[in-house]
């Protein structure tokens, strides 16, 4: 029988977050994260996939909506990137007039360990 197990490798590579970072927009801190809260957040695919795409992809300390590479109108990932922020997952900073994310990594395994090795080693059918 041959073997369908997948391995699943994080490419992450997040250095010190440098000095001149903006302060990061409102959200709950790691005592007020609730599993309900972060796994309704996840419940949608796409939201899933952001934040799989952050934890396996990421090279740089921020990304952009642009950087996902979705063919989704600005409002619907906002949307998406707003419920992903509210609920706790991901971090985000406002450069300008541009929000960038990346995975509250250490928080999240703080306050539920083993949640985000469900999410790296999800794969849609």
């Amino acid at each position: 029988m041959p073997d369908t197990s997948k391995t699943v490798t994080r490419r992450t590579v997040v250095s010190e977050p440098p000095e001149y970072l903006p302060e990061p927009l409102p959200e709950p801190s790691i005592d007020e994260l609730q599993l309900e809260a972060l796994m309704g957040a996840l419940a949608d695919p796409l939201r899933l996939t952001i934040v799989r795409k952050l934890m396996l992809e990421s090279e740089d300390y921020d990304h952009s909506c642009g950087w996902f590479g979705f063919d989704r109108p600005k409002s619907s990932l906002t949307h998406h990137f707003k419920a992903l922020r509210e609920a706790g997952l991901i971090r985000q900073r406002q450069y300008g007039l541009e929000r960038r994310s990346r995975v509250r990594t250490e928080d999240i395994n703080q306050r539920f360990p083993g949640l985000l090795d469900l999410v790296a080693h999800w794969h849609q059918d």
